[in-house]
């Protein structure tokens, strides 16, 4: 793989990210929201999310050691603060003489799909990947794996298959001013949107508390 990192021709646009789907990054508090949004995910979807038939035991085992000191985790959330998309950065070992590598693996619920949110979470990586010194955005999946390929390609990204694989690349450039305000604009746009949520959730919880109340009649 690091030689693939090494040798292959990479594309030099950069890709960067909108606001139209806020992303946000998680912590290690969003563990059991990671957690809920995974077991969420059908066998099939698993299956293309990590390469393998993935039972809940090993989601279990994935989510625990998530290390957040390390790799980065990105989450979208929906009007009831439901983690509808989430995006896992694991920056891959330091290898003398090749680039510094991260690699991206994404999920997104069922009905998330088609809304953006994918890429939104590629776009967010990507510019958090160039503030972190990475050169290099690399994603593995099976090369079936339509919705990754799809997303890949129209970040611009050189794939490669082989034995029903498929390794996408990203050559990113360096940090500038703009991807440092880009990121910190969509970090405040993201927390913004989720204490809208909240809000807006609590309010309806309210309200629902409030409706359902029996009504007490005077004797």
């Amino acid at each position: 793989m690091h030689n693939k990192l090494a040798n292959s021709h990479l594309p030099g646009k950069p890709y960067t990210a909108g606001l139209a789907v806020p992303v946000r990054e998680l912590h290690a508090g969003h563990r059991e929201r990671i957690l809920q949004h995974l077991l969420l995910l059908n066998e099939e979807d698993r299956r293309l999310r990590f390469g393998t038939q993935t039972s809940d035991e090993v989601i279990h085992n994935y989510v625990e050691n998530l290390d957040f000191n390390r790799d980065t985790i990105f989450g979208s959330f929906d009007s009831q603060l439901k983690l509808i998309g989430m995006a896992h950065l694991a920056y891959l070992p330091k290898t003398k003489g090749q680039p510094l590598a991260a690699e991206f693996g994404v999920s997104v619920l069922p009905n998330g799909r088609g809304q953006g949110i994918g890429t939104a979470l590629l776009a967010r990586a990507s510019v958090h990947s160039r503030n972190t010194r990475i050169e290099t955005l690399y994603v593995h999946c099976l090369a079936n794996n339509r919705a990754m390929m799809h997303l890949a390609q129209k970040a611009g990204m050189l794939v490669e298959y082989a034995y029903g694989d498929a390794d996408a690349y990203l050559k990113l450039p360096p940090a500038n001013s703009s991807t440092i305000v880009e990121e910190a604009a969509n970090e405040q746009w993201a927390d913004f949107d989720y204490a809208l949520k909240e809000n807006f959730k609590r309010s309806n919880d309210a309200w629902s508390w409030f409706l359902g109340k029996p009504v007490v009649r005077p004797t």
